[in-house]
Order: structure tokens, then sequence, then C-alpha cells
């Protein structure tokens, strides 16, 4: 297994969540990596990205709420959602960027209640 995310689940609106997906080494120290989300209905948009050397990119709609981070040493990326709002709610991927297609984990459900 490439990538393995753990985290989700439900919280209410203003919440907090943390996800967190684990890289295989030969992969991680090399790797664009990535957290993806799909609400139903809609396309699989780009959330947060972190490069091997730490430059960090979100997506408008996150800016201010969510921090994406990564743990060399325990080849994990993490995504830390704060102010959470219903329409954060989604399947959350993580991803990693090396050459060639990128790696998908599985999917996490995060549900943000009203």
């Amino acid at each position: 297994v490439q990538l393995q995310a753990f985290g989700g689940g439900l919280v209410q609106a203003g919440g907090s969540v943390r996800l967190s997906c684990r890289a295989s080494r030969r992969i991680f120290g090399v790797a664009v990596m990535n957290w993806y989300r799909q609400a139903p209905g809609n396309q699989r948009e780009l959330v947060a990205s972190i490069t091997s050397g730490g430059i960090t990119n979100y997506a408008d709609s996150v800016k201010g709420r969510f921090t994406i981070s990564r743990d060399n040493a325990q080849n994990t990326v993490v995504l830390r959602m704060n102010s959470l709002k219903p329409e954060d709610t989604a399947v959350y991927y993580c991803n990693a960027v090396v050459r060639g297609p990128p790696y998908w984990g599985q999917g996490t459900l995060v549900t943000v209640s009203s």
C-alpha cells in the first residue's frame, strides 16, 4: 500500500478535524503531497498541497482555516481543518505526485453538521 489515510468523521460546524496520510518511504521524500476532496455531485478538487521542501498552497475556500504539514520522520502528511463549515463535507483523499501517474489513498469521509 502506497498511501494510507486516517481521520475524518462527524463534527459540528466550527469544530476541527485532523486528517493524516502515511506514504511509503520510497515516494514520500520526493513527492508533492496533496489533499483533495469530493462532495456529492461535485468534481474532486484540490484542497491543499505541500512540496518536499515544505512550500504550501491552499484552495481559496480553505485559506486561513486549514493547515497542511508533513512529518518527514514519519512519512506522513497532516491536514488540520479548523472552523469547519457544512460545505466542507466531503470525502477527502490524499495524493502523492512524483513522476508519472499520481498515487491515491483511500478516501476518508468528513461530515460537518450545521
